[in-house]
């Protein structure tokens, strides 16, 4: 079971599901992921996602959520709280919601509990942390203490940091302009926040290709991410899994695998 159904989740997600392993995941009745196009949340508002070649689909309860892992599909539950990890008692959770701190997870709610991101620490409230920040470490099992701390600056790519984001201009309700893969400029506003008052432009502030921009009837908070400019202008990253959602998702499986091994030791 994973927690949550973004990007970073969903390439877990599609990575586990490949080696074998039955997934299902639980997620917001409103997500705010934008690279929707590589996110099985997206399944909330249109009911199934696919993800490259694997396919998510929205199930209203664990009788419908296990029809679907039967049918060789990941099951997307909306379940803020996952509480359907009670019912079906999963071998493995993953709490992959990246909140960037620990939204509830105990080290008791499966035989294998890992945490994905800062807030996490191993030992404690999960048996291993993943790294998820870019650089030499990303994937990396932890078994001792947590992951870096959440710095607020996003990894570098094409030479661009908090550029690379596209946030919301005010509070309001997010409506998007340009849709994911398109092109786009500096200053070019790529989608709105409407407000009692009128619209607020939300631009993009360097040129590329739009990987991700969030669903049209998103609560949104100034300030808060409401898209991602790649500026490596390649438009097939964007129906892809990224480099870092792959790394994290052979860090859980290692993680996943390197608890199985511990355990057939102990019971030698």
């Amino acid at each position: 079971m994973i927690k949550g159904a973004g990007d970073l989740a969903s390439g877990i997600a599609c990575r586990l599901h490949h080696s074998g392993f039955a997934v299902m995941m639980t997620e917001l009745a409103q997500p705010t992921a934008v690279r929707r196009t590589v996110a099985f949340s997206r399944a909330v508002y249109e009911g199934q996602a696919a993800v490259e070649d694997v396919t998510g689909v929205l199930c209203r309860n664990l009788e419908e959520a296990e029809a679907a892992l039967e049918r060789d599909q990941v099951a997307v539950l909306i379940d803020e709280e996952c509480r359907v990890r009670k019912q079906w008692q999963p071998d493995v959770f993953v709490d992959a919601v990246i909140a960037k701190k620990n939204t509830g997870t105990k080290i008791t709610d499966a035989p294998v509990v890992i945490g994905v991101g800062p807030g996490f620490t191993a030992g404690t409230d999960c048996h291993c942390v993943i790294e998820t920040k870019r650089g030499h470490d990303l994937g990396r099992c932890i078994w001792e203490g947590g992951a870096v701390p959440d710095t607020g600056v996003p990894g570098i790519i094409g030479g661009y940091g908090l550029e690379r984001l596209v946030r919301a201009s005010a509070d309001g309700i997010f409506c998007q302009k340009e849709s994911i893969g398109s092109r786009v400029k500096k200053g070019q506003t790529v989608g709105y926040v409407e407000r009692e008052d009128g619209r607020e432009p939300v631009k993009a502030q360097i040129d590329g290709v739009l990987r991700g921009i969030l669903q049209d009837g998103v609560a949104v908070r100034k300030g808060m991410k409401a898209g991602d400019v790649d500026p490596r202008d390649v438009e097939k990253n964007c129906h892809t899994i990224s480099d870092k959602a792959r790394a994290i998702g052979g860090g859980v499986l290692e993680a996943i695998l390197s608890m199985e091994k511990r355990r057939r030791r102990e019971e030698i």
